[in-house]
């Protein structure tokens, strides 16, 4: 079964990467996510979870540029996991409008809070960063729409963890969806303070 209801460009997009259907997972999980509640997605490695987590907010985005502040926030590990997602977003937002940003420890806040202020769609950063940039002014999130955490088993970390849940603190409305292996439970302890009534998908192997 093909791809259904995606926005024209990333049905475009899926074509041209040659992807004609959907993972099991991902045929459970995107009507899910789109309708906008706050989802645990929990599913083994390679069962297309972060291609999920790209059309997904790229559909709630419209694919176009809007104003200038991110609506929509990606967390992830480190760098190199900003820097692959990164590239996999370009690739799906190309031909499009849509700005995307790479945040990241080793790059100097001055410089991200300056490039961030030009404007941009999507951010994808860490936690430390994120609640960094907060604490700096340097980004607004008056226009945040979504919020993903690409394999989110990292957030067992404590350090990482309590960055996390300090910066959903200053977010007042939002959608939110934890994508991660494993649904330790410490991400389900994240139902405390962010993750409202969130729905459940839950693929055990791939197919």
């Amino acid at each position: 079964m093909p791809f259904k209801k995606l926005h024209p460009h990333l049905l475009e997009a899926l074509e041209r990467f040659s992807i004609e259907s959907p993972t099991p997972f991902q045929k459970k999980s995107i009507p899910i996510i789109k309708s906008g509640a706050n989802v645990f997605c929990t599913a083994p490695k390679d069962s297309g979870k972060t291609t999920a987590l790209i059309l997904t907010t790229l559909h709630k985005l419209k694919c176009e540029a809007v104003g200038d502040a991110p609506r929509a926030l990606v967390i992830v590990e480190n760098k190199s996991k900003v820097l692959e997602l990164y590239d996999a977003f370009f690739n799906y937002a190309k031909y499009s409008s849509l700005r995307v940003y790479a945040s990241y420890e080793e790059l100097h806040i001055d410089v991200q809070k300056s490039e961030i202020y030009m404007g941009i769609d999507v951010l994808i950063t860490t936690p430390k960063m994120i609640h960094k940039l907060f604490l700096n002014n340097g980004v607004s999130i008056s226009e945040l729409k979504i919020c993903s955490i690409d394999d989110a088993d990292f957030l067992i970390q404590q350090s990482a963890y309590t960055a996390m849940t300090a910066t959903t603190e200053s977010i007042k409305k939002c959608q939110y969806v934890v994508y991660s292996e494993n649904l330790h439970p410490k991400l389900k302890r994240l139902e405390e303070y962010f993750m409202e009534r969130a729905r459940y998908v839950k693929i055990e192997e791939n197919v």
